[in-house]
């Protein structure tokens, strides 16, 4: 006798929320799933007990898959501390700040350079109470010094460095570069300059790595798994840092320091100067607004040929006129 063969139409009733494909069943925003299985009546239990199990495992994914991607979603993907790769308090000891940033100790401690902790004796400006810290201890150096920090995978980085201007009291006493692998990433850094004195400054440097290639600022070199932050040794005093860390990310990644009302006062009347100006006016106000701080040489040569010197020609004239007769009056003897 020949068993014969039922087609069983099952229904399965999944929230419409679920958007997953697992295999032959796929849920979809406002579709019902309809699966069709064909089995002889002697297997209809053996087959129903299978498809049931292999539902209930999608399902389960599912919503496990369904509540990591609204997890990331909340959280905004890893969070910065497990973004950064590394991170030193220069001079200090490790710190983890509110950020859940790990700076560990100061690996060159009694290798480069002389740690100071000069600046624990003063409160830093927009900075947080709990990562002052971060600012009043620094690492400086008589000569050029710097970290090799360790990068093993390709993307988007940034580099952070803090600084904190502890001891001198006004700008051009303290001015070096900063260079990462060889590229001058920061030219005439005069904290003072910047934002005054024991207040929080953040330098902030985006480089990518691709294919065996750094790329920061425009320009593009070799990379062989080590970047190489230095702090190159100027004409003023000696150059320094008091914190540093390297994360995987974009420059909207990166937190900002508390505001500084000097600071902002002063950029809001540099945009509204801006805005006032028009045309080629304007342009030249803009391009000419990273020197605003540069000092100039000296004053404007003057134009030679703009000076009046009619004054001069009246003498010169005159012994023309009388030399020419005394010269006639001589020939004529």
């Amino acid at each position: 006798m020949s068993s014969r063969r039922t087609r069983y139409l099952l229904t399965l009733s999944i929230p419409a929320q679920l958007n997953v494909t697992c295999g032959w069943v796929r849920a979809t925003c406002g579709q019902i799933p309809t699966l069709i299985v064909c089995v002889s009546r002697s297997r209809r239990c053996e087959v129903m007990q299978r498809v049931t199990a292999q539902l209930a495992a999608g399902l389960v994914a599912a919503v496990l898959l369904l509540l990591s991607e609204q997890s990331w979603a909340d959280g905004g993907g890893p969070s910065l501390s497990e973004r950064v790769i590394w991170a030193v308090n220069a001079g200090g000891d490790a710190h983890v700040d509110v950020h859940g940033i790990h700076y560990k100790k100061d690996p060159l401690e009694g290798k480069i350079g002389k740690a100071s902790n000069y600046g624990m004796r003063l409160p830093i400006l927009r900075s947080n109470q709990e990562d002052q810290i971060l600012y009043q201890t620094e690492r400086y150096n008589e000569d050029t010094f710097g970290y090799d920090v360790p990068i093993r995978e390709e993307g988007d980085y940034i580099l952070v460095m803090k600084y904190a201007e502890v001891y001198f009291a006004q700008s051009q006493q303290k001015v070096f570069d900063v260079r990462l692998n060889g590229h001058v990433v920061v030219k005439d850094l005069d904290i003072f300059d910047r934002v005054g004195h024991s207040t929080a400054h953040d330098e902030i440097v985006p480089f990518s790595i691709r294919r065996g290639k750094l790329s920061v600022q425009g320009e593009v070199s070799t990379f062989n798994g080590k970047l190489t932050v230095e702090f190159v040794k100027g004409y003023y005093d000696n150059p320094k840092v008091c914190a540093l860390y390297v994360m995987k990310g974009t420059l909207e990644d990166v937190p900002k320091l508390q505001p500084h009302p000097g600071l902002e006062k002063h950029e809001e009347e540099e945009e509204e100067e801006e805005d006032s100006e028009g045309g080629e006016e304007g342009g030249k106000k803009k391009a000419s607004k990273g020197s605003h701080h540069r000092v100039q040489s000296g004053p404007r040569t003057p134009n030679p040929y703009a000076a009046d010197n009619s004054s001069l020609m009246f003498p010169i004239l005159v012994a023309f006129g009388v030399f020419i007769p005394t010269l006639f009056c001589l020939c004529r003897l």
